[in-house]
């Protein structure tokens, strides 16, 4: 019989809105790890067992691959929960507001970035002026108004939760919502996720979309002005949001630096 791993809920609902990411993903690719079972009562989850190994330069090109697989089967909207579920949305052990919005940069300011910061600065964990840099580069954004492409995304994608198993890459731990692809790229650039270029090449060559740049040509591709590789700090802008908000002052820095690299990237000073 194959392991299995069992796994408690955070919060009120939060096994099943996993469970119900989890398979939402997985229509797209083999690579989401399998829940064989969910008990609301307890909120928990049974999930496959997954035996890791050592990342190779050819394990992350596929985790690319699969990566592009999962965005190509789309979503209703930006901000749209897994079909069929309605009930919370978390990222770690932080819930967050999942409403379908027809325009990219206004679900993602008023969704991700800003509840978060300015729950960071409410805790001391962000300065007044940092938070109206935030502010600047949500402003910068919503004026710009990018025709985005519409993914269906992991939404929690750091380093931790693409796991290279014996059998392949998985992935675990979803916050799964209809996004821009971009934003799970630039987690696992974030958090340093191992062979990070492969994972781009491999994404790329299936045909991954990650907005200006992204034309499929390569690694190499989206570098310069307007590319997409200048426009990664605006989709950390959330994840650094989030951890300023639950692990403290040094991420209300980098928030910062991220917003001013925003700001930077859009033509703005």
């Amino acid at each position: 019989m194959a392991e299995t791993f069992l796994k408690r809920g955070s919060g009120p609902g939060s096994a099943a809105a996993e469970a119900h990411g989890l398979r939402w993903l997985r229509e797209g690719s083999a690579a989401v790890v399998k829940v064989l079972s969910l008990d609301d009562a307890s909120n928990t989850l049974t999930i496959e067992h997954v035996t890791t190994t050592r990342p190779t330069a050819e394990a992350a090109r596929a985790a690319g691959r699969e990566l592009a697989a999962i965005h190509a089967q789309g979503a209703a909207a930006f901000g749209a929960p897994p079909e069929g579920w309605d009930g919370p949305n978390y990222i770690g052990r932080a819930p967050q507001e999942c409403t379908p919005t027809e325009r990219w940069a206004e679900f993602y300011v008023g969704q991700r970035v800003l509840p978060f910061a300015e729950k960071a600065a409410a805790a001391g964990n962000l300065s007044e002026r940092g938070l109206a840099t935030v502010r600047r580069a949500c402003d910068a954004l919503l004026a710009e108004d990018e025709d985005a492409p519409l993914a269906r995304i992991h939404g929690d994608l750091w380093s931790g939760n693409l796991l290279f198993g014996v059998d392949g890459p998985r992935f675990i731990d979803p916050a799964a919502h209809g996004g821009h692809p971009l934003t799970d790229i630039a987690m696992l650039e974030l958090f340093g996720a191992p062979y990070f270029e492969e994972i781009v090449e491999g994404y790329l060559a299936a045909g991954g979309d990650l907005g200006p740049g992204a034309d499929g040509r390569g690694v190499s591709a989206g570098s310069g002005p307007g590319g997409w590789r200048e426009r990664i700090p605006a989709h950390q802008l959330h994840p650094l949001a989030v951890h300023a908000f639950t692990h403290g002052p040094s991420y209300g820095s980098a928030l910062v630096r991220a917003a001013e690299a925003t700001l930077s990237a859009l033509g703005e000073r």
